[in-house]
């Protein structure tokens, strides 16, 4: 590398395209994964048995997911991107290679726990990565490619999902991380730089023990209310509590700590503060107003699968235009906040629209305008929100900051989710209440068409309008949470992003609080 390579600037040609290169393969691994391997789960079911614990192969993986992601952030702020981003990709690997070497379903959900693991530094590390060799100035143009990376792996993993079952066997799903891995690993050996020496830095075990279990209590709660148990439970409230005990233990925990996983100081500064919140509200948006809407294409407008999965090609063009073209004008401008307005504008009024197409059941036309509106939106959106939150900290704290973002909006998925199912769930009910005879909801709900070619035309007319309807309560929910997310960033203060990857952050230096 040359040594005339400015200090504190984006980092020259060479250098830059072996960074980008290893991170974005990284993200390509998070971003597949999950998607390649909910296509696969019949087959899975289907060699090694164990149905009844089927939802333990995606739960494992999401539980040690976000618990670890805050981990590798602080991590990595300690001991160096380089180091942290090796054991990410390598545990990744580990539990890859022993899922797809799996003999029993038990072995699998452990081995996906493993997986998981590893897949927790992935996204975080990759961002955190780019925040070493590009200065904020620069960082929108880059961003920009994560979004679209992380728009076509969603679109891509399903279909590869299905060819790879199909043509070879489950266990592949698993084993092609291996090679795409351990060429990321290649890459960023080069491109990444060891960081300077320093003395031993303290880790904050109390708090990542803390941090782990209220985490993991809160995903339970979200994930099996309303289906392993009522959300007026005793289980509901006993996880609740736990929550927040653990949670208020953490905080104090936290106040204490040496080295905290996450300084709470923080929040005080407010593009911090309110682009971590965003960024959950937007998770939130998005998650829990889509996650039913390929399986309202195929119950309500009658679509087969495959064109149900194409309806959402309008929403990955527009994120990919708008991120990449987005960007290079923010990192001409030097300011995102416009860009940050329209982006969460545009999804708003996407989501508005969408309530108001379900409600008057229209046809496919409008919904693939509409589904484009929300990706143009979630491409402004998305990776400017990620260069505001990385430019208001010193860049010592920007893996701690990426990886706090990043649990914030796992979480806000999760609760999207869970407040989508509740609605959808409680919708079906009473539809199917009225039209008379009881099905399986969650059969519903996994095999789409197939368990509804099992119902009378008076129940599959009535769960098509409950689908109809349930999506309109969906997204209206949404589209309220992202008008509040649009207040929070109109409240926020225009800073320049900085030309200079160490400087000072400018929303410190300004003295903004919270």
């Amino acid at each position: 590398m040359p040594a005339t390579e400015p200090p504190g600037t984006t980092a020259r040609p060479v250098r830059l395209t072996l960074v980008l290169t290893g991170a974005l393969l990284a993200m390509v691994l998070a971003a597949l994964d999950q998607n390649i391997v909910n296509t696969a789960l019949p087959r899975m079911v289907g060699d090694l048995g164990g149905m009844a614990h089927i939802s333990w192969v995606v739960t494992a993986f999401m539980l040690t997911t976000t618990t670890t992601t805050p981990l590798y952030g602080k991590l990595s702020d300690l001991f160096g991107r380089r180091s942290v981003f090796f054991v990410a990709i390598i545990v990744f690997l580990a539990g890859s290679l022993l899922c797809g070497a799996a003999q029993s379903m038990g072995e699998l959900i452990a081995f996906r726990a493993l997986q998981g693991l590893g897949a927790g530094g992935l996204l975080v590390l990759a961002q955190a990565s780019v925040a070493d060799v590009v200065s904020p100035r620069d960082r929108p143009r880059y961003q920009g490619l994560f979004t679209g990376t992380f728009a076509l792996s969603s679109v891509a993993g399903p279909l590869l999902g299905g060819i790879i079952t199909s043509q070879l066997s489950w266990r592949w799903v698993f084993y092609v991380n291996l090679p795409v891995g351990l060429l990321a690993l290649v890459i960023i050996a080069i491109g990444l730089r060891r960081p300077p020496p320093r003395e031993r830095p303290s880790i904050d075990y109390a708090g990542a023990v803390l941090l782990t279990g209220a985490t993991a209590a809160l995903l339970l709660l979200l994930s099996w209310g309303g289906r392993e148990f009522a959300w007026l439970s005793l289980a509901s409230f006993a996880l609740a509590a736990l929550t927040l005990v653990l949670g208020a233990a953490l905080v104090r925990c936290e106040l204490v700590a040496k080295e905290p996983l996450i300084r709470l100081t923080l929040f005080r500064n407010t593009v911090f503060a309110r682009g971590v919140a965003v960024g959950g509200m937007m998770t939130f948006a998005m998650l829990g107003s889509t996650v039913f809407l390929p399986l309202y294409f195929q119950l309500v407008l009658g679509m087969d699968p495959a064109v149900a999965g194409a309806m959402v090609l309008p929403q990955v063009a527009g994120m990919l235009l708008t991120s990449i073209v987005g960007g290079r004008i923010v990192a001409r401008l030097g300011k995102n906040r416009p860009f940050l307005l329209a982006g969460i504008g545009l999804e708003a009024i996407a989501l508005a629209v969408l309530a108001i197409l379900a409600y008057v059941a229209a046809p496919p036309a409008p919904f693939l305008f509409a589904m484009g509106i929300l990706g143009l939106g979630m491409g402004m959106g998305m990776p400017n929100l990620t260069t505001a939150v990385q430019n208001a900290v010193a860049h010592s704290e920007v893996g701690a900051a990426t990886g706090a973002m990043a649990f914030i909006r796992s979480l806000g998925g999760a609760l999207g989710v869970a407040l989508s199912g509740t609605i959808m769930t409680s919708r079906l009910a009473v539809a199917l209440a009225t039209s008379g005879g009881t099905i399986d909801l969650s059969a519903l709900s996994e095999h789409g068409i197939t368990a509804m070619t099992q119902l009378s035309p008076t129940q599959q007319a009535a769960v098509g309008d409950a689908y109809r309807t349930a999506l309109v309560g969906c997204f209206t929910l949404s589209g309220l949470v992202m008008i509040a997310a649009f207040i929070l960033v109109v409240g926020l203060p225009e800073i320049m992003l900085r030309a200079k990857i160490e400087s000072t952050p400018a929303a410190e230096a300004a003295g903004h609080s919270a």
